[in-house]
């Protein structure tokens, strides 16, 4: 009976090590895997649930949106309908290297580490910016350009090449017809902050 005990002893010590070393391991494992992760494994996760979040953008802007969808280099996210219609009173268009930060959830922000490393990207994730804004300027869309300097230009996209846009200047709320047009702006991508056109203008 006592060697039995004895080896009894020793089979739970054995165990218990085994135990803590699987665990060190497995820790270590998801360091490891988390230290691979970057911010777009993240946001498609995000962008999936539609969550909730508050963007920090240049100059200390901070808005209060739904993630939605994510491009190559951009994020989409839809500004709240105050008027409870359901359709979002404005989307935003954010690239990649404006956003300087995100508040959300802490229940969102833990499950945004589950972002599996080799998804093969959707059509939509493989789309650039320049794409989006050339479709933009196809459907004649108005909108609203704030640029990382704090810029706020309302207008029209005439044209936009591989990393730059041609913008017609004029009020809010005017069509983009000569007359209206108060001046012309090129714009590189790297000094936009974000595009907004309004929800009822999108497809």
């Amino acid at each position: 009976m006592h060697w039995d005990r004895l080896f009894e002893d020793l089979e739970g010590q054995l165990a218990s090590e085994w135990e803590a070393e699987r665990a060190a391991l497995d820790a270590e494992s998801e360091r490891l895997r988390i230290s691979r992760l970057d911010l777009r494994s993240r946001l498609r996760v995000l962008c999936a649930s539609a969550t909730v979040a508050t963007v920090d953008l240049p100059g200390m802007r901070r808005i209060r949106v739904r993630l939605q969808s994510l491009g190559a280099d951009w994020v989409a996210a839809a500004q709240a309908d105050d008027a409870g219609t359901g359709r979002p009173r404005a989307i935003l268009i954010i690239p990649l290297h404006a956003v300087r930060g995100l508040a959300l959830d802490h229940g969102m922000l833990l499950a945004s580490l589950d972002a599996a490393l080799e998804d093969t990207p959707s059509l939509r994730e493989r789309m650039t910016l320049g794409f989006v804004l050339r479709d933009l300027a196809r459907r004649r869309v108005a909108v609203r350009l704030t640029t990382v300097d704090g810029d706020d230009l309302h207008g029209t996209i005439d044209r936009a090449g591989s990393d730059h846009l041609d913008l017609a200047v004029h009020d809010q709320g005017d069509a983009r017809v000569a007359a209206a047009v108060r001046s012309f702006r090129v714009v590189p991508f790297d000094a936009l902050a974000s595009v907004q056109a309004s929800g009822d203008q999108l497809p």
